[in-house]
């Protein structure tokens, strides 16, 4: 087979998968409307079920429902009878995925949620299948063809059935008001929990470990201070009152070498930088990084509303925090 026929072979997949899931749209009906509505006001949790490869995609389901406010889990339907259905209670709801819909492990279990009164929406290729009719709402995931060659392969029926599941957590989460912090909750191990979570005050120095001298100090002394801190920089303040007047950074002391002062008694107020940039404890972590790239600096003191110094970070900080 040539590199050219492996192409050919590979657009054809996507070109009908494609189609099965631009299929999906013209089926979207108020069958959709009350199935979100249904989950929505779920006051337990989704069980979503599928056998064989529509339990991969079941899986999939319940754990982007999960991710995004809906509490959700999958449930092996094989398993189910054989003690796993003491898993759901009477205020859940059940998704069941089968694109026959006549899935045996699946079938089998319709009387018993029936008896237990649990609702249930099937996700079928099949409207007038077994599944889809014993369903409270079926949504019809029909596909024309697998994108299988042999059309044998779960290809294009699985990628529109977790397109519908998909579709159906967004809505939802709309519904729900879900917002990136909600978000990061369920995600707290992840790059993007430690970006959305991580608050400056959980990462500044604090205390002696800020590197600060007064108003008046010598270049010298400065240069002292910002070495024994290690933080390229250190704020200027008001000793009255410990307010942040400007900074020092390494690149103000290169372009005060370019003056060459007498570093022993010429003072930091007269090569600080005046109104630095700055930012409170309480901001998200990774609204400094913004800061730092948007104004192509690499440090930043910390203060209050009354501009008292609280804390400084530098990239470094970031870096080790994962933010970058």
């Amino acid at each position: 087979m040539t590199k050219h026929s492996y192409i050919e072979l590979g657009v054809a997949v996507l070109k009908a998968e494609s189609e099965a899931i631009s299929a999906l749209i013209e089926r979207l009906d108020q069958s959709f409307h009350q199935a979100c509505d249904m989950i929505l006001g779920c006051e337990g949790r989704i069980v979503v079920t599928g056998m064989g490869k529509s339990g991969h995609i079941s899986n999939k389901i319940a754990a982007t429902l999960a991710s995004t406010g809906t509490p959700a889990f999958f449930m092996h339907p094989g398993e189910a009878s054989h003690g796993d259905l003491g898993m759901i209670t009477a205020d859940d709801l059940v998704i069941a995925l089968s694109n026959s819909g006549e899935t045996s492990e699946i079938t089998l279990l319709l009387p018993l949620l029936k008896r237990l009164g649990i609702p249930l929406i099937a996700l079928t290729g099949k409207p007038h299948s077994t599944i889809a009719r014993a369903a409270d709402i079926n949504l019809d995931v029909s596909v024309s063809k697998e994108a299988c060659p042999l059309g044998l392969a779960p290809t294009s029926s699985t990628t529109a059935s977790l397109a519908m599941g998909d579709a159906l957590a967004v809505a939802i989460l709309e519904a729900r008001g879900f917002t990136e912090e909600d978000f990061a909750l369920s995600h707290p191990g992840g790059n993007l929990g430690r970006r959305l979570l991580l608050r400056v005050s959980d990462i500044m120095h604090t205390g002696d470990a800020i590197p600060l001298v007064p108003i008046d100090t010598t270049l010298k002394q400065t240069l002292l201070e910002m070495s024994s801190k290690s933080l390229g920089m250190a704020g200027v303040i008001d000793p009255l009152n410990r307010r942040l007047v400007g900074i020092y950074t390494d690149g103000d002391l290169r372009r005060t070498f370019e003056k060459m002062p007498d570093i022993n008694s010429a003072q930091v107020k007269d090569f600080m930088t005046s109104n630095p940039v700055t930012i409170e404890a309480e901001r998200i972590a990774s609204e400094a990084l913004k800061l730092m790239h948007d104004h192509k600096i690499s440090a930043l003191m910390v203060i209050d509303q009354a501009g008292m110094v609280e804390g400084a970070l530098n990239m470094q900080d970031l870096l080790r925090a994962g933010v970058v």
